[in-house]
């Protein structure tokens, strides 16, 4: 397919680099620029940053691309989700810092509200959670009533990153995030894509002071900066456009800090089962929304991270027959949701070596990875699945997932999968075009692998008897 003429530049915000490329007619960047993130800072659950840091080095960045673009081009951002601040009207100058995804300080009220959680989900899709937008601006509003009063009298703004970044590119003249970001803040209704005013009334968040919602493509919105705005988009959606298609039995499955395993829902009306979560990935340039189904696998690598688990080999995996273990020190994620005390196991390990511990730990990764994988494929089909983050490039890691989930299994070889995201939203691109994989080769003498898949399986449901 042919690139759009106006050449286009891709800015993802993330919460370790920065990150803005120009797109070739290719498909692909003929150069990446890329800056540390704003350093957090914070402690007992706080984490923050400059705000004005990140639209310096935003702003630099595309400088940098559209010198090469010769001044002219569209613009596709890609912003870390629920990351938010409050700032004055007039001047654009925050009043707050850049108040992280990651800050818990969101926590008693999500506590607050548990009992509300069956219908919080079934508005959003979501969990309950301090990570998103609304626990932290609750706290935030409970604690400073008078940034309540300037919000509602229009003083303040209050919004994700990407809204701070548009306000300012506008010269103020535009208030908006895109369906995406705001599906990620506990406060839009996921199937009517606008503000609930349920969720705000529960939050005790005014609906009027939320900026507006748009579409993540299709914007054409002049920016001050010689750029046109074509797509907005969270970071994690946009790596799903470069990563797989919304109309095929495709899955990814990301493995870095977390995990998460990823496929498009088959319309509209489709819902996920229990405790999946559902997505709002974007909507197109007709409005046209795309959701899908998400599994998650809480912070794999710092459960990894003491041990070589580098070293450990697809044939060193299933040694110990009768040894189980959840490698997930901070509590199970979806579907299950269940708090556990650490990296669980099914014995006593201390009679194990670091290698022997590491290689149990890959083989709670791979299998629970593989038992969402088999809940995609008995609900909605799945025929392949595409692997990519860190923790992907270790070859007993993808191997084991081939041999467990017995399906067609690609590395993805694409790099900067959210900044690619964003570009081609922007050019008006089709989902994982010019997609770069390699297939994972099926590998002989796994048999005891999948034996022990079998057996996890028995063990971890009569532990949390599901």
């Amino acid at each position: 397919m042919a690139m759009t003429l106006t050449p286009t530049i891709a800015l993802d915000l993330g919460s370790t680099a920065l990150k803005a490329g120009l797109l070739t007619g290719g498909g692909e960047f003929a150069a990446v620029f890329s800056r540390p993130a704003p350093a957090a800072t914070g402690e007992n659950g706080i984490c923050e940053c400059d705000a004005l840091a990140y639209l310096t080095t935003a702003t630099e960045l595309l400088d940098l691309c559209l010198a090469d673009a010769c001044g002219n081009a569209g613009l596709g951002l890609s912003c870390q989700r629920s990351s938010f601040l409050l700032w004055d009207k007039i001047s654009g100058l925050p009043v707050t810092s850049l108040i992280s995804w990651q800050d818990t300080r969101g926590e008693a009220g999500c506590k607050a509200l548990r009992s509300q959680e069956p219908l919080i989900k079934s508005l959003t899709g979501l969990r309950l959670t301090p990570y998103y937008f609304a626990p932290k601006l609750r706290v935030l509003l409970e604690e400073y009533p008078a940034l309540r009063d300037d919000l509602e009298q229009g003083m303040l703004l209050a919004g994700t990153l990407d809204s701070f970044l548009i306000y300012h590119w506008t010269g103020g003249n535009r208030y908006q995030t895109d369906v995406s970001m705001a599906a990620r803040t506990l406060l839009m209704d996921v199937r009517q894509a606008d503000w609930s005013p349920v969720l705000c009334d529960l939050f005790g968040i005014p609906l009027n002071i939320l900026p507006a919602i748009t579409p993540s493509a299709g914007l054409d919105l002049a920016l001050n900066n010689g750029c046109t705005l074509k797509a907005d988009i969270a970071d994690q959606s946009a790596a799903l456009i470069a990563s797989i298609r919304p109309d095929g039995a495709e899955a990814l499955v990301n493995l870095g800090t977390g995990g998460f395993v990823v496929r498009y829902l088959p319309g509209q009306d489709a819902m996920p089962p229990d405790g999946y979560l559902q997505t709002l990935v974007y909507q197109d340039t007709d409005s046209k929304p795309h959701s899908a189904i998400e599994g998650t696998i809480n912070s794999i690598a710092a459960a990894l991270a003491p041990y070589p688990y580098r070293d450990c080999r697809l044939e060193d995996l299933a040694e110990s027959t009768q040894l189980f273990c959840l490698c997930e020190p901070n509590g199970l994620g979806a579907p299950y949701f269940r708090e556990t005390s650490g990296i669980v196991f099914s014995a006593p390990v201390d009679h194990l070596d670091e290698h022997q511990i590491a290689c149990l730990l890959l083989e709670g990764i791979i299998f629970r990875v593989t038992r969402i994988l088999e809940d995609f494929r008995l609900y909605y089909g799945l025929d392949r699945v595409y692997l990519s983050g860190g923790l992907s490039e270790v070859p007993a890691l993808r191997q084991g997932i081939a041999a467990c989930a017995s399906l067609e299994v690609h590395d993805l070889q694409q790099k900067d999968a959210s900044l690619l995201g964003a570009a081609i939203l922007a050019a008006g691109l089709p989902p994982a075009y010019q997609r770069k994989s390699v297939q994972v080769p099926q590998t002989t003498d796994t048999d005891a692998l999948k034996d022990k898949y079998r057996q996890w399986k028995i063990w971890f449901d009569a532990l949390f008897e599901t």
